[in-house]
Parts: structure tokens; sequence; C-alpha cells
């Protein structure tokens, strides 16, 4: 692109000479020679600042939100986040790349794992990566695009309305998938309601000939598909009754320690399946990423192999080897009532003592106490034989969860006391937001090995 593009389709003033550059940085620590440097701002810093030091380390020119003077050509344009998004909407629109966008409460960043492991068998695939899944994340990924790339796999999540929006406007998804809604982070929407909402905001950046892939045991499944309009929508369901779901499974089996394997039944054959992620619910997640995957061309063949090869996200329910041999389920990466439920789970299909290391669940708003609350009531019903917990919120869980609970006042008072207990007959489950810090307890009870 050249600088002159960016003048005609951001306005702003352009000081300097007209260039043509083909990478663009955010962060003067990564930045490459060479690279157009854009200044974002926020409440805690401002990119504008850094401009002399971009141009130090070789940047051609810099997009700011302020006048200052410069060795390099600047363009100075009202909000540096707006251009971001419309100079990757830009990039997005020379893509011949199939497009798919994904949002939802849980597993949409397992599911945009496996879809990458299916759909790289089948062309050059681009996935969002880490957590970069937000209005900057979001048009940061679409940069990535190259005109090698066949499929793009764009990972959405929001903190408040309008943000699902912004990023699929930018993305302009050939497919849609949301994978559930549930009151996770429900803070920043008000209810599950405005949760519902939001998540349909991606419905809204298909175009008419777009698909939509619904989950349809989602209990608000119906109100997405009134928003689908006259697009075309596909359901995919773990419940075998289901007359309607197109994506569907059977003959569920529980591995030892929570593998799993299942029959997946497609429009285009059946094929049983084996995966080695934990827990019943990464079936639901396994026939969302079938269903897409195979919507957007993928077959049965690539389906299967490469949901066989995908290995456990890390801190998402990642089994690793503890200390004094015990069993560690690390899924310290985020926690909701929802997913809370599924490790437990989890935990409960694991063999000797079960250990529930729980930490607070962030952004719960109003419901967290009784979020709390309901997770150790779960916990017990479940028989787990411990709850330990640490946190301000948790102590919710413990009180719930009754007797066999304790709750630490420090992380290092529940970390000693993990592993005074670790044992081979010991299985721990470790959770809670990211917020919680709930890694430093896997830190410490990790003997850095997985299974």
């Amino acid at each position: 692109m050249t600088l002159s593009l960016l003048v005609e389709e951001l306005g702003g003033e352009l000081i300097g000479a007209d260039l043509e550059f083909s990478r663009l940085s955010t962060d003067t620590r990564k930045l490459a020679r060479g690279s157009l440097y854009l200044a974002l701002t926020g409440n805690n810093f401002d990119g504008n600042e850094f401009v002399n030091e971009a141009a130090e380390k070789g940047a051609c020119a810099a997009i700011v939100s302020k006048e200052f003077e410069s060795t390099i050509p600047t363009l100075r344009v009202v909000d540096t986040h707006v251009a971001l998004g419309k100079i990757s909407a830009l990039n997005r629109k020379r893509s011949r790349a199939k497009v798919i966008a994904l949002t939802g409460s849980q597993g949409k960043t397992t599911v945009k794992e496996m879809l990458g492991s299916i759909l790289s068998a089948a062309g050059e695939t681009l996935i969002t990566q880490a957590n970069l899944n937000n209005t900057i994340g979001v048009p940061l990924t679409l940069l990535d695009l190259e005109s090698n790339h066949d499929y793009a796999v764009i990972e959405m999540g929001a903190n408040i309305a309008g943000e699902i929006s912004f990023s699929g406007g930018l993305a302009q998804p050939d497919i849609a998938l949301i994978t559930n809604a549930s009151a996770a982070h429900i803070e920043g929407f008000g209810s599950l309601q405005g949760i519902v909402s939001a998540k349909g905001e991606i419905i809204d950046a298909l175009g008419i000939e777009g698909v939509i892939i619904l989950n349809a045991d989602d209990a608000h499944v119906h109100e997405w598909i009134r928003r689908a309009g006259s697009r075309r929508t596909v359901l995919f369901s773990t419940d075998q009754g289901r007359e309607d779901a197109d994506y569907s499974c059977s003959d569920i089996v529980l591995g030892a320690r929570g593998s799993v394997s299942f029959n997946l039944i497609t429009p285009i054959g059946q094929r049983r399946t084996a995966i080695k992620l934990l827990g019943v619910h990464n079936v639901a997640n396994s026939v969302a990423a079938a269903a897409t995957a195979i919507e957007a061309g993928a077959s049965l063949d690539q389906v299967e192999s490469g949901l066989a090869a995908l290995q456990p996200v890390p801190g998402r329910m990642q089994p690793m080897v503890g200390v004094n041999n015990s069993y560690l389920i690390n899924d310290s990466y985020n926690a909701s009532p929802s997913s809370f439920r599924a490790a437990i789970d989890v935990l409960c299909s694991c063999s000797g003592l079960k250990f529930l290391i729980a930490g607070d669940m962030k952004e719960m708003g109003e419901e967290s106490e009784s979020a709390h609350s309901a997770v150790g009531e779960y916990a017990a019903k479940a028989g787990i034989d411990k709850l330990w917990a640490v946190g301000g919120q948790s102590r919710f869980i413990v009180e719930a969860f009754g007797s066999g609970g304790r709750h630490f006042s420090e992380m290092s008072e529940l970390t000693r006391a993990c592993q005074d207990i670790a044992s081979s007959e010991v299985t721990f489950l470790v959770k809670g937001s990211r917020g919680a810090r709930m890694d430093a307890v896997v830190n410490v009870l990790t003997a850095s090995e997985e299974f």
C-alpha cells in the first residue's frame, strides 16, 4: 500500500513524502525495519510518544493522532484505532481467502485451533494467534493475510456490545460460527440477553450469500436463526435425537482420564473420530469445527486427521504430570460457570482422590456471589473429594461445597498445601479466570511434562 492510498481511504493530513509499505506495526519493541508504525492510544498509553523511537528503529512512516515534528513522513488522523481497522479491511478485500469468523462464550479458542488443524490439510490457513481476538487483535490478524492464503480463521471476542460488530465489519466473513452463549464476562453486557445479542452481531457481518453455523443445543438458537434471515443456516448438535441438526454425533466413549472418541455424523458421511482433548464438552467443539470445516470445503478425511492431530491448548484442560507423580489438569486460562461445570465433569472421570483447586471468576457483575456458589454446589453433587480455593469471591465456592472445602487467604499457602498432598493417587484440576492467576499454582505443581 501507499500513504497516498491511505489518505484517500482514511482522510487526514500527510506530512512528508508519499511512499510504499508492506508491513505495519503497533509496537516499537517488535517493529521490523521498513514497517509503517501506527500509534495506538489507550487509557494508560499513548503510542504517539514513541514515533521518534520507531523512526530510530527503521520505521518508514507513522500514522499518528497528534501533530508534532518527525524525521519520517506522518499521516495524522482523528482516531488511529479506526485507521487500523480500515487498513485491515483494505487488506481483507484484496484477499482471495475464504474467511471464517467465530465467537461464543465458551469453546471458541479450542474450535479455532481445531479448524486450523483441519483446514491446514486443505490449503494455506491463517488463524488468530494466542488471544488476539479483540478490536485490535482482529485487524492485526487480518493484516497478516497474504496472497497465498486459502483460508482465514478469525476468532472474535468482546467485552461490550458493538465490538463483534466492529470486528465482523472488518473481516467480512464468508462463514460465521457461534459456539454458544452463557453468563461469561456478563459485567460488560448487563445480562445474559445482552451477551446473546452481542454474539449475534457476527451474523450481521455476513453477506446475503454467507453461511451461519449455530449450536442447535443452545437455548438461544432460534433468536439467532431469526436474525440470520434468508442467509443459509447450518445447525450442529451433540444430541443424537435432534432431527433438525445437520451435523451431530453418537456413541460417545469417555476413555481413561477424560480422553474421548465418538461417531461424527455429517451430510457427507459418518466417521469414527478420536481426540486428545479432555472432556465430553470437547465433543461439541469437535462437531462445531467439523461442521464449519466441511462447509468451507474440507473432506471427512481431513476432519478426522485434523481433529486427531490437535494437542491441548496450554491452560485449557491441559493434562500434565504433577509433582510426586500426581495428575494435573491445567485449566487456568479462564473460567465461567459453564466451563467450571464442564471441567468438573472431566475431573469426575479421573481415578483416585479428586481435588478442585479454584480461583475467582472475574467480570460476573451482580451475579458473582450466586455464580460462585453454584460452582461449589455443582462440585459437591458431582462427588469431588476436596475443593480448595483462593480469592475474594471463591470463598462462596467453598461455603457452598461444604465439608471438604477450604479457603486460603494467600496463594503461597494454597500451593504449599497442594505440594504436601500431591501423590500418584491425586488428580488436581486447577481453574480460575486469568485475573485470578491460577497459573501460579500450575507452575508450582507441574513437573513440566504433558501426558
